[in-house]
Formats: structure tokens, sequence, C-alpha cells
């Protein structure tokens, strides 16, 4: 992963899409769901999140808590993508 991809905004413009009505969204690449779709899909339970004890730097932990309410989440959502950026 590139090192500025966090630091780099979308330029979807979201308020074009949020005011798209379901009749006005291209679906025409997505296949349909067929019977064998669902004949080879199978039900799994997300994995429940474990609460840890994680010393963070003062800095780092006033800049997640300045994005709002659910800092805790996005520090989690950052951490996921930087194990999976650095899996071999």
């Amino acid at each position: 992963m590139n090192k500025n991809a966090m630091n780099s905004s979308s330029e979807t413009n979201w308020e074009k899409v949020d005011s798209l009505t379901e009749e006005e969204i291209d679906t025409s690449d997505i296949p349909p769901l067929t019977e064998e779709f669902f004949n080879k899909s199978r039900w799994w339970k997300p994995v429940e999140s474990l609460s840890v004890l994680v010393q963070v730097d003062p800095n780092t932990l006033a800049w997640f808590q300045a994005q709002g309410e659910d800092y805790e989440k996005k520090m989690a959502a950052a951490l996921r993508i930087y194990a999976e950026a650095h899996k071999t």
C-alpha cells in the first residue's frame, strides 16, 4: 500500500451518488445470482472483536479522537488496513 494512501481523499462525487434513484443505477455489469451461486455459498459468522490494551502515543490518540465519537472503530480499521497491506 502506498504510504500516502491514507492521506488521499476520494474524488467520488458522493452527493451525486446519493441522489441516484434505483432506475438510474447501471447494474448491467453485475451477473445475475444463480442457483449455482447459492449452492456454492456458505454461511459464516463474523469474528467478534477483542478488547486489548495497546499503548499509543498521546498525539496519535488525540488525532483519532478528533475524528469523531467512533474513533476506536477508526483505529481498528487503520490497524486492519496496515495488517492486510503487510501480509506475506
